[in-house]
């Protein structure tokens, strides 16, 4: 059933508050793949965070997807990452406007090889593209697929408004990884972080202030205000006792919340403190 624009951004908004309170960075993406198959109508969605050509390359798919493309041969499944015909489309140029099959390649693409794989294995004959904004190489998205009709007009606008909290939420699963890596070992910096009842939003903030950024600069990397950073600024203080940018962090890392500075890369350099700001950056 067709959906309104007002119903696919209720939903867009649901999921992106869903997805910014979601403590395991790897179903994150899952989640997404659910949730846009269903938002621009289509049957199965495969997402890809990293080189796609016909040889390499990680793919995520939902679970449909999983089971279908599992029927694929090598050299079919080959012919489908090389990602005809929008990886040319889009390594061309900075445009990164989601796009069908059949608006980009017209009559070449029932033509083409993908067409004839995606309608003899999969009885699938539609792909929409939906890269995610900003990102040169690899160009990195998820391409949608269905049979029957194009994707309509809706479809795609449906698709460019939920551009921004794909980059967003990738952005935050980078974020939330790298605090895995960088953190106490595993499970245990997740207890700790639960015990002091942070979220995940604010163990991003979190880490990138051990990165010495201004509220602004935090602002960017996440997708949203600097106004907005200093509230989750805030609420650190609240919740690990403390009183300003430096304090915030030591305690983080005595928490085993946050990795303590390597002293032997910084050996034979002026040392900088951490959760050290620019003059200018409140606190």
């Amino acid at each position: 059933m067709a959906q309104g624009p007002d119903s696919a951004w209720e939903r867009l908004t649901g999921l992106a508050v869903a997805a910014l309170n979601e403590r395991e960075p790897e179903r994150l993406w899952p989640m997404l793949a659910d949730a846009l198959t269903g938002l621009c109508e289509g049957e199965t969605l495969v997402y890809k965070l990293d080189d796609w050509n016909e040889g390499e390359g990680t793919l995520g798919m939902t679970a449909t997807a999983a089971a279908e493309w599992g029927r694929l041969g090598r050299r079919e499944l080959g012919v489908l990452r090389s990602g005809y015909p929008f990886a040319p489309h889009y390594a061309g140029g900075p445009g990164r406007a989601p796009v069908t099959a059949g608006r980009l390649a017209g009559g070449a693409w029932r033509a083409s090889e993908t067409a004839r794989v995606l309608g003899r294995v999969l009885d699938l004959d539609q792909v929409l593209a939906l890269p995610l904004p900003g990102t040169v190489a690899p160009i990195t998205g998820c391409l949608v697929y269905r049979s029957g009709a194009d994707f309509t007009e809706d479809q795609l606008r449906t698709a460019e408004r939920a551009q921004p909290l794909l980059a967003a939420v990738e952005g935050h699963r980078h974020l939330l990884e790298q605090w895995r890596r960088s953190a106490a070992p595993a499970g245990e910096a997740e207890e700790r972080a639960a015990d002091a009842a942070l979220t995940p939003r604010e163990l991003t903030v979190l880490l990138l202030l051990t990165d010495a950024l201004t509220a602004d600069a935090i602002g960017r990397r996440l997708g949203i205000s600097a106004r907005t950073v200093h509230k989750h600024v805030e609420n650190l203080y609240r919740k690990l006792g403390t009183r300003d940018r430096l304090s915030t962090v030591l305690r983080a890392q005595r928490l085993g919340l946050v990795a303590a500075p390597d002293r032997t890369k910084t050996r034979g350099r002026r040392p900088r403190p951490p959760g050290r700001v620019a003059a200018h950056d409140e606190q």
